[in-house]
């Protein structure tokens, strides 16, 4: 019997391209999160990377998606593209206080993500870690980071995640480190491999495969999975293929 469930989404939901492709030809911009929350099970809010958006802005992403949807939110910049991550207390604060509780039961996990510039240094990394706070207004928290410099192979890089128990994303790229190793009572992943030639980005055998990895996944937990990246035209319909196939099981 599974512990956990399996939630398959894209990243963020305005994109130009999905006009036609994935929303249908004259879908008012304002509708296409109803739209695609409806279709998905899941979506990775990306411009909280680069933005502070207001309460009413979370509240009202809440309400466009139906009941077990799942929102995970990509952290500020601000509180990873820094040279010291321990003197970030002031940024991550203000990142969680900004409104995600409007997020309600919808509020999946946090996502970390470090510059491919980023090195790992143990006892900074560690600082970082003890920063991310377990909850928010009585809402809890959790964290999952993405390293992508090769110094992150350390033993020592698992070893402070699942002390603290945060997730090590499965970053599923050609060039950034894949580090696999069960920290956290949930699993992240992101994949990032699309292709144009495959009409749902990626062959059916390669989908059939990474059901059977998420099948697997949620016997310690839920399961984040989302397509990023690659060729971003095809990720909704990758999305959709996987949730068809776990849909079956």
């Amino acid at each position: 019997m599974t512990k956990g469930k399996t939630y398959v989404g894209i990243g963020g939901w305005t994109f130009e391209p999905w006009r036609g492709t994935f929303y249908p030809e004259g879908l008012k911009q304002k509708d296409e999160l109803a739209y695609a929350a409806s279709h998905l099970t899941a979506i990775e809010i990306n411009g909280t990377y680069y933005s502070t958006f207001k309460p009413e802005s979370f509240r009202k992403w809440a309400d466009a998606a139906p009941e077990g949807f799942k929102f995970t939110v990509k952290a500020s910049r601000f509180c990873t593209n820094r040279k010291v991550l321990a003197e970030g207390g002031e940024s991550v604060q203000r990142f969680v206080n900004q409104g995600l509780v409007e997020l309600g039961d919808k509020l999946g996990p946090i996502l970390w993500q470090f510059m491919p510039t980023k090195k790992f240094d143990a006892d900074d990394f560690g600082a970082f870690l003890a920063l991310l706070p377990s909850a928010v207004d009585g809402v809890p928290l959790r964290h999952a980071v993405e390293v992508r410099h090769e110094s992150f192979r350390d033993p020592a890089f698992p070893a402070l995640a699942k002390a603290a128990n945060v997730a090590i994303v499965h970053a599923d790229h050609a060039e950034y480190p894949l580090i696999e190793a069960d920290t956290a009572d949930f699993t992240y992943a992101r994949l990032m491999r699309s292709q144009e030639q495959e009409i749902s980005g990626y062959a059916p055998a390669a989908l059939d495969d990474w059901a059977g990895t998420a099948r697997s996944w949620e016997k310690r937990g839920d399961v984040f999975a989302f397509f990023i990246s690659g060729v971003k035209v095809r990720n909704p319909a990758a999305a959709q293929a996987l949730i068809a196939r776990l849909q079956k099981d």
